[in-house]
């Protein structure tokens, strides 16, 4: 799937140009290369790891982690923007190279996909209403509850259901911030969302929240297709990032803020 981009230029002239002109100081055949370009998917509705600046551009957390990864292996980034459950997908499909979106490297994502090491995690809270009398799973009894499609915490949610005795109606939508609207328009009485992503909500919006107690999600990864080689490489990478201090770096300047 990685393309190799070049840009080919061919100088061709008779022998009676070249006499009238003389010599050329240019080769025959001028050619300029340019870096593999490395394709990566995300969803950018995931403040503060991926999400759109006021000017349209893409900025996060991840962001800044894939271009440290393009740069340190020497290829040229490109990223499509998608919906966070098309993902897996686009990576069985080869639409795109790797995954880089907050993603969890749960047990089924395995089955269709490799995971790197993971890079990060957050955990994850209920966020609801400011003067809301939900406080513990309990007081969701009867509740309905929004989660973004295809997220972890969808997964979360049905457990919680199952495996706790919690009876919740459960309702997807596409993105963490329709879920934000959902709870501020009273359509849901709280949403499960990553707590990273939670804290930026609660603070923009005056939103209340509380822990989810249960236990601990996957952490992030960046996600290939089965028997990508850009596995082993990013790896390295990641191996340095954490080494170097590099990966706190990234954590100081988009996630401490959320803490």
């Amino acid at each position: 799937m990685i393309k190799k981009l070049s840009f080919i230029t061919l100088f061709a002239s008779s022998a009676l140009i070249l006499g009238a002109c003389g010599s050329s100081s240019e080769d025959e055949t001028g050619s300029s290369e340019k870096k593999e370009v490395l394709e990566m998917g995300t969803s950018a509705e995931f403040a503060p790891f991926e999400s759109r600046n006021p000017e349209g551009d893409i900025v996060g957390f991840d962001i800044d982690l894939a271009n440290h990864i393009a740069d340190e292996l020497g290829y040229e980034l490109e990223i499509t923007d998608m919906k966070f459950d098309g993902l897996i997908g686009a990576l069985q499909n080869d639409r795109v190279d790797m995954v880089i979106a907050g993603m969890s490297a749960t047990d089924s994502r395995k089955e269709n996909v490799d995971f790197s090491t993971e890079y990060n995690h957050s955990g994850e809270m209920f966020v609801t209403a400011k003067d809301s009398e939900l406080t513990s799973l309990e007081s969701l009894e009867g509740k309905t509850v929004g989660v973004q499609l295809g997220t972890i915490q969808e997964e979360g949610a049905k457990s919680i259901i199952a495996d706790e005795g919690i009876n919740f109606e459960l309702k997807a939508l596409d993105d963490s911030g329709a879920l934000i609207q959902e709870i501020l328009s009273g359509r849901i009485d709280a949403a499960y969302i990553d707590k990273q992503v939670a804290l930026g909500y609660i603070e923009a919006q005056d939103l209340g929240a509380f822990d989810d107690p249960t236990t601990a999600s996957p952490g992030m990864a960046v996600a290939f297709p089965k028997g990508s080689e850009l596995l082993e490489d990013v790896n390295g990478v990641l191996a340095e990032m954490e080494e170097s201090g590099k990966l706190d770096e990234l954590k100081e300047k988009w996630l401490s803020e959320e803490e």
